[in-house]
């Protein structure tokens, strides 16, 4: 690709890695976002971007994980860019935290941005070869999480958790470093 996204380029470069596995994975995204034709796109096979977003209440003291109904995992909302997003990766997790959850949310205000990055393989299924989610992840602020909902289509349900019991779910390592990054910054002075 002659010309990479600018704006996903320079989130790349700002990202500061907490881990091997994130360190590794955020120079593969790099080189993802100048290689590949359209980052964005499904269309592309091998991997694509996409954001996902731990939602948070406004104490902090609650996580939102919905019960994923293709992978049967517990995770974090998040999704597929869409041509509305116009390669913002911030309106890409926010929209999926919307319409996973049916909260109105905002970004958290002293979280960094992005919060953390994963790559991810997604295994085959009869419509689609194995690939690569380029998972750039966001923490936000749910504005009326009275309004907690689930798409029957997504996922099998979604819950408030405690972090305890959030951290329980995590079946593996960057899910727990992303909801252990999240604990401390919504609950900073109980840590």
């Amino acid at each position: 690709m002659a010309h990479a996204p600018a704006a996903l380029v320079a989130l790349l470069a700002r990202h500061v890695p907490t881990d091997d596995k994130e360190r590794e994975d955020l120079s593969r995204m790099r080189d993802f976002a100048t290689s590949l034709e359209s980052p964005f796109s499904r269309s592309q096979a091998e991997a694509h971007f996409t954001g996902s977003a731990v939602v948070v209440d406004a104490t902090g003291e609650r996580v939102a994980l919905l019960h994923h109904a293709k992978l049967k995992r517990w995770l974090q909302p998040g999704g597929h860019a869409e041509a509305g997003d116009g390669g913002d990766m911030e309106a890409t997790a926010l929209r999926e935290a919307r319409e996973e959850t049916g909260c109105r949310v905002h970004l958290h205000p002293s979280a960094p941005r992005p919060l953390d990055v994963d790559v991810h393989v997604i295994p085959a299924r009869k419509d689609e070869p194995e690939h690569r989610h380029l998972d750039v992840r966001y923490l936000v602020v749910a504005e009326d999480p009275e309004a907690l909902a689930h798409d029957p289509a997504e996922s099998f349900g979604i819950q408030w958790l405690g972090w305890d019991e959030a951290l329980a779910r995590a079946d593996e390592a960057p899910l727990r470093r992303m909801l252990l990054k999240a604990r401390s910054l919504a609950r900073p002075e109980r840590q």
